[in-house]
């Protein structure tokens, strides 16, 4: 604060350039900046278009990068199912993840959401509303403490419950 002109005022500057160049990936929902829309994830040929990873948001993805262990797309919801907090399948981005699904002709759907009660519900949803399409529905293996979320997790724990994946349900 005592150098307001030398550090706040660049700092306000680059706060304002972010927010009008960085946006949500059209595709996927990952961060990504406006003139990069479909993100580099989505227009990376190498990666595995027949498995989608669904995460809560996109930071999830990043975590999820950072293990190295999958090289699918992703797509994110945008949250989870959450009662209590009037947090319905509507607010959520599950008519985009169906359409993928059919379009791309997704062969698994790996749900990477958190292992509390409301991501039981997410991943439990997405199993019914996909069980038309032909998809395998699978959720990360509970190598991920109780009640955390994907963005608390190490790399080598991310690894780990990404290869260790189950089915739902």
């Amino acid at each position: 604060m005592r150098e307001k002109e030398r550090l706040l005022k660049p700092l306000v500057e680059a706060l304002e350039i972010a927010a009008g160049r960085v946006c949500c990936c059209s595709k996927c929902g990952a961060f990504t900046v406006a003139d990069k829309n479909p993100c580099d994830l989505c227009t990376d040929a190498t990666r595995d278009g027949s498995i989608l990873c669904v995460v809560e948001e996109p930071a999830d993805i990043l975590s999820i990068e950072s293990s190295g262990a999958f090289r699918g797309r992703y797509h994110t919801l945008g949250g989870k199912l959450a009662p209590a907090r009037r947090m319905g399948p509507e607010k959520l981005r599950f008519t985009e993840l169906v359409d993928r699904v059919v379009r791309d002709g997704v062969s698994e759907v790996l749900v990477a959401v958190s292992t509390d009660m409301d991501g039981d519900a997410t991943a439990g949803y997405i199993s019914e509303i996909l069980s038309g399409t032909g998809a395998k529905v699978t959720r990360l293996a509970f190598g991920l403490p109780a009640d955390s979320g994907i963005a608390y997790s190490d790399p080598l724990t991310l690894k780990r419950a990404i290869r260790g994946r189950v089915g739902v349900r």
